[in-house]
């Protein structure tokens, strides 16, 4: 029998509820809404529009429902680190987007309470200034937290939203910084010294927990269940990597570049903080250990740059005349943190390449060539790294996500790591969000291995082989 299950993937500048069909031979997801995520800059800083997010994933569940009334559950994933604190069950404020300046100053108070490497060795994470510890920090600082009862991160507070269940799902609580990287759960005695409340944090849950089932006030007519999955969004991701070979790299490509390899254990060595890699939780309890790249955030912010003075600029055209460039371009450290906060970005890439010595892009054409080069060399450089630290074997790349997409970038990574990249499925978030949901309700079994066999018969990859 096949089952109809809905995902709700919110990505960090557009949304999308998939309306999947699962059953033990058979995997497909289509798309049933869509809609952007734009933040709001106020006053008092960046936030997320969520009240309108939540809008729109509501009108997406109805019109799944409207489409095929017998869906059976919906799960959420979203981008990490960010949160709402609530009291008495109500937010308190907007949540803040994590490119907000607020972060910068918490990192040393966060710093001076507790080192860098003692975090590392309590938590496993990479340095990011917006990861949530920080950002609690700042929110320390502004007396908001004492107004605190509880706290939840993006997909917990639609989860909330919609089952009136306040829980924490595991994968994306272990992007806070506050969950113990020895025993998955909150770090009580770390909370304790960076002075932030203990009581506000709702208990874990793993993925395929079911929550229950629409409170009325979601307004859709539906007896559809809501599971949790892993609701960090590269943690569904990753679970939809077609891979075959175990020896495999990944790249979830979309605003963000996350790239690494999947563990059964964490790495904290000093090597690996050095190297600013992370060890994140993931589905089945397997560690994401990876490195975050600045990803296509880089791209799609200088086209809106450009489209400012000249709409007719699209994306297609600007990557099929850089594909074709014959000229030799710079290329720079998409890593570098002056490409993380939004405006400007041409204008930055040039003057990156001023500083270094290097010439600068002219034209937009140029300017996407370079950013794609740059990017390629990011994403090698991070999988040849994951693997040095790991001691994993690599002999294969799978890209998932928009970046599939890209057909140049594509290929350069395949001609800088020589090795094949295998690109696609793009909707992997959504998919391996489906195929969690469907083995929680018994309609698939077995292990990550055995989604990742489905997954590959479904949506076979493209295959880019090295040149030369």
């Amino acid at each position: 029998m096949i089952a109809s299950l809905a995902a709700v993937d919110l990505g960090a500048t557009s949304g999308r509820v998939m309306l999947g069909h699962v059953s033990h031979n058979h995997l497909s997801v289509r798309p049933v809404a869509r809609f952007p995520n734009i933040p709001v800059r106020t006053i008092d800083g960046l936030h997320w529009n969520i009240l309108e997010l939540y809008r729109s994933v509501v009108a997406g569940l109805g019109a799944a429902v409207r489409e095929d009334p017998a869906i059976a559950s919906v799960a959420v994933d979203s981008w990490a680190v960010d949160y709402a604190l609530m009291r008495g069950g109500r937010m308190l404020g907007t949540p803040y987007h994590y490119r907000d300046e607020r972060n910068l100053p918490a990192v040393e108070a966060t710093h001076a309470l507790v080192g860098p490497q003692e975090l590392y060795a309590a938590n496993g994470l990479q340095f990011l200034s917006f990861n949530t510890l920080y950002q609690l920090a700042a929110d320390r600082s502004a007396g908001v937290l004492d107004l605190a009862d509880g706290f939840l991160l993006i997909p917990d507070l639609f989860n909330y939203w919609l089952t009136g269940q306040q829980f924490a799902e595991q994968t994306n609580a272990s992007t806070t910084g506050l969950l113990s990287i020895s025993t998955g759960d909150w770090d009580h005695a770390l909370i304790e010294r960076l002075g932030l409340p203990r009581g506000v944090l709702p208990s874990l849950v793993t993925p395929g927990t079911p929550l229950g089932g629409l409170l009325p006030s979601v307004d859709v007519a539906s007896s559809m269940t809501v599971t949790t999955v892993g609701s960090h969004d590269t943690a569904s991701a990753v679970v939809a990597v077609p891979a075959t070979n175990p020896d495999f790299a990944y790249i979830s490509c979309g605003t963000w570049g996350l790239v690494g390899v999947e563990l059964e254990h964490p790495v904290l060595t000093d090597a690996a903080r050095a190297a600013n890699f992370t060890n994140e939780g993931g589905v089945d309890g397997q560690v994401r250990f990876l490195h975050n790249v600045m990803g296509l955030w880089i791209l799609s912010e200088s086209v809106r740059d450009w489209q400012r003075t000249d709409p007719t600029l699209e994306l297609p055209g600007l990557l099929a005349a850089a594909a074709a460039l014959a000229t030799p371009v710079s290329v720079f450290d998409a890593d570098d943190p002056t490409f993380l906060v939004p405006g400007e970005m041409p204008a930055r890439i040039a003057e990156w390449c001023r500083d270094h010595g290097v010439s600068a892009p002219r034209s937009p054409v140029e300017f996407v060539r370079s950013i794609i080069e740059s990017l390629a060399v990011a994403f090698v450089n991070a999988v040849r790294s994951a693997s040095e630290l790991s001691g994993k074997t690599v002999s294969v790349i799978h890209i998932v996500g928009g970046g599939s997409q890209n057909e140049l970038l594509c290929q350069l990574i395949a001609d800088r790591a020589g090795m094949p990249v295998l690109a696609g499925p793009v909707e992997a978030t959504a998919i391996g969000n489906v195929l969690v949901q469907a083995r929680a309700h018994g309609l698939v079994d077995g292990s990550l291995e055995s989604l990742r066999s489905l997954v590959a018969t479904a949506f076979s990859p493209r295959r880019h082989l090295p040149k030369g």
